[in-house]
């Protein structure tokens, strides 16, 4: 397995596949519950899932409510705090320039990410923003765990839309 951002052999862990698997049926979920595109994701801190998140920017009618943003809300509710130091987000597209910002902000460590962005992801994709050195706090990223089924879901969603 590669990671896509950067073209280089990665290898996951047993405990990154099971967040991951769990990230995709949030992506099922936001997909059949609300119509929603499929884009789930994990917030884990300490082997402890603090937050989760899917896509509803259609349902809330908020731009903002991203996966990784809804996941990042949670977690600081559940944790009172905004820092979310030590914190590994698994997500089942590779984060937008407006959540991959967010996740500096809240200073997560590591994002895991699924299928790439090629419009608009900013974990390496399109964008650099989790490792620019113009900001504080760099996130360690790694791309294309379950990429495939992420991407085919992704596809589908879409294809069934035209």
């Amino acid at each position: 397995m590669t990671d896509e951002s950067i073209g280089q052999p990665v290898s996951f862990s047993d405990t990154d596949a099971r967040y991951m698997r769990r990230a995709l049926q949030l992506a099922a979920h936001a997909r059949d519950a609300e119509n929603e595109v499929p884009v789930g994701a994990v917030l884990v801190v300490d082997d402890d899932i603090v937050g989760l998140g899917w896509n509803r920017n259609i349902t809330l009618n908020d731009p903002t409510a991203h996966a990784e943003i809804q996941a990042l809300r949670a977690a600081g509710a559940k944790l009172g705090n905004h820092r979310l130091i030590g914190a590994t987000l698994y997500v089942t597209l590779e984060p937008c320039a407006m959540c991959s910002m967010a996740l500096v902000h809240a200073r997560v460590a590591r994002v895991v990410y699924a299928a790439t962005d090629p419009k608009t992801g900013a974990a390496g994709s399109v964008f650099d923003t989790l490792i620019s050195e113009r900001h504080n706090h760099r996130i360690e990223v790694q791309g294309g765990l379950m990429a495939e089924e992420a991407a085919d879901m992704l596809r589908e969603f879409f294809r069934s839309r035209r």
